[in-house]
């Protein structure tokens, strides 16, 4: 039988005890998430609102087609920095006049929508994932440019964004730009490159520079509508292709265009759905608070693919790494689990065979991590885990079917790269708010540290002060502690977002169907595998 059977009992302490403490990293997820959602804060939004504009989560809710999804990307981008948490951006896939978009839009009540350091980094990885998987994009512009102030983290990286927008015009992507206020400076080029322009009457100002700039540089007096008005550019410099009355008007031309646009899928449709015989609301109650206690992925796989249905691939064979296939949301899919944590030459010789498969067969793969790492010691290095461990990455590395990867809980060196971490460019990447992720644990690395201090000191013949050690541990293991953490990692753009592990199956079902809008090719060939 292929059904997965499930062992938990939502009556069992340890099950109640492990889903509380989920859902308080839950609450803990929604307070971070409430501050991107308060953009700049009450003032500003009001003083926004009082200029008869829509916020810009407003303006995507009206963009999207009535009662469809909006999978929202890196929305705690530079949490923990000097940035307001969600980085003055608002970016993710959702559906317009029935076509998947990835929508990029200024949030203006932040700095006037000025561009960060984080804002940049953020809209590069839109931009990335637009590219991969073929998705039209559609910029909801309204931006001051750069904020001035971080311009030596902007400005030389920043000219990226224009690349893009001429990359994915040039592969066939079509790229649209809606300008609902200002768009100056560098920002004028987002509707310069873009396919598609339409600006709001009186609203949208794009200029290069702007009257105070000109007066400086030219010593010419102009005022704005001359200068980058939707008027000018609609009759003068063409730079407008549509003038739109308001917001919602150009929020309706958008969405003419992209129902013009005939942009197909290339990738494979899927089959008949069919829910998960298990509940995914207790996909909660699965990961042990302390990530040293090993956990079955087989009950988190039971609640996320198709009628629970998964057949596993060498069940006997490296036990602790599972392996199989499945369909999720009627796609198929390869899917890789880490069970005990610890990958032995076993399992890394598992996952190189099934990557091929995968890739023999054009079916995606989905990682879950819960992985320590490679196994240590003089037998497992005797024993060749080194070359074994690079098949694993090796196949990794060059497989070029779609990845998919959830961060369920620990994620530790090497094994984040041989289970496709954020190096190895999956496809999307999507992290519980329990997982942790680092080089190795915070008490390793505290203990490695000093094992080398202590060594140097008796080198030197020197006595070893025993309580600066003591200090030093404490130091290190909360640094490393802080760092591994998926707010601070998901703040930086090592994943695409910290999900509810109830929200697991539909946020890899949208990211399924984005990844089918391009076709679905294996590796022709792999690397030398060191045997």
């Amino acid at each position: 039988m292929t059904i997965l059977t499930s062992a938990l009992d939502p009556d069992d302490p340890e099950y109640r005890r492990r889903r509380d403490y989920m859902l308080g990293k839950v609450a803990e997820l929604e307070a971070e998430h409430a501050k991107a959602l308060a953009g700049g804060g009450d003032k500003y939004v009001r003083r926004h609102r009082d200029r008869g504009k829509l916020l810009a989560r407003e303006r995507i809710e009206l963009l999207l087609d009535p009662d469809s999804p909006f999978l929202e990307l890196s929305p705690l981008a530079a949490w923990g920095t000097d940035f307001p948490v969600g980085a003055s951006a608002v970016t993710g896939i959702g559906v317009v006049a029935g076509v998947e978009c990835m929508i990029i839009a200024n949030d203006p009540t932040v700095r006037g929508g000025a561009s960060n350091p984080w804002t940049v980094k953020k809209i590069f990885r839109a931009a990335d994932i637009a590219l991969e998987n073929r998705l039209p994009v559609i910029n909801l512009v309204e931006s001051g440019g750069a904020d001035l102030p971080s311009q030596k983290e902007i400005f030389i990286p920043g000219g990226r964004m224009f690349r893009d927008l001429t990359r994915l015009s040039a592969a066939g992507i079509p790229t649209i730009a809606l300008v609902f206020g200002n768009s100056t400076a560098g920002g004028a080029y987002v509707p310069g490159m873009c396919d598609h322009v339409v600006m709001v009457k009186e609203r949208a100002k794009v200029f290069l520079g702007g009257p105070p700039l000109v007066k400086m540089a030219t010593g010419e007096e102009s005022d704005d509508e001359e200068l980058g008005g939707a008027e000018m550019h609609a009759r003068v410099s063409g730079l407008a292709d549509y003038m739109a009355e308001d917001e919602q008007d150009a929020l309706r031309l958008g969405r003419r265009i992209v129902a013009r646009l005939n942009h197909r899928k290339l990738g494979p449709a899927p089959g008949p759905v069919v829910e998960p015989l298990h509940d995914p609301e207790e996909l909660a109650g699965i990961v042990p608070e302390d990530l040293k206690i090993p956990f079955d992925p087989r009950e988190v796989i039971a609640r996320i693919v198709d009628g629970s249905d998964f057949d596993e691939f060498k069940p006997l064979y490296g036990p602790s790494l599972v392996t199989g296939w499945a369909r999720l949301h009627g796609y198929p899919i390869g899917i890789l689990a880490n069970a005990q944590g610890v990958l032995f030459s076993a399992e890394s010789h598992k996952a190189a065979q099934f990557i091929q498969l995968a890739n023999q067969r054009d079916i995606p793969l989905l990682f879950l991590h819960n992985t320590t790492g490679y196994m240590v010691g003089r037998e497992y290095e005797q024993g060749g885990i080194i070359k074994h461990g690079a098949q694993m990455i090796n196949a990794v590395s060059n497989s070029k079917v779609p990845h998919l990867t959830v961060v369920m809980g620990a994620s530790y060196g090497a094994g984040n790269y041989g289970m496709c971490g954020r190096a190895y460019d999956p496809r999307f990447l999507f992290t519980w708010p329990s997982a942790k992720s680092a080089v190795m644990g915070p008490q390793q690395l505290a203990g490695v540290l000093s094992i080398v201090a202590r060594a140097a000191a008796q080198a030197r013949g020197q006595a070893y002060d025993e309580d600066q050690d003591r200090a030093m541990r404490e130091m290190v293991e909360n640094q490393i502690e802080a760092e591994s953490l998926p707010f601070f990692l998901s703040g930086r753009l090592y994943d695409d977002g910290v999900i509810d592990p109830r929200d697991t199956r539909t946020v890899l079902g949208l990211c399924l169907s984005a990844i089918c809008t391009a076709p679905v090719r294996g590796a022709d060939g792999f690397g030398v595998f060191r045997m």
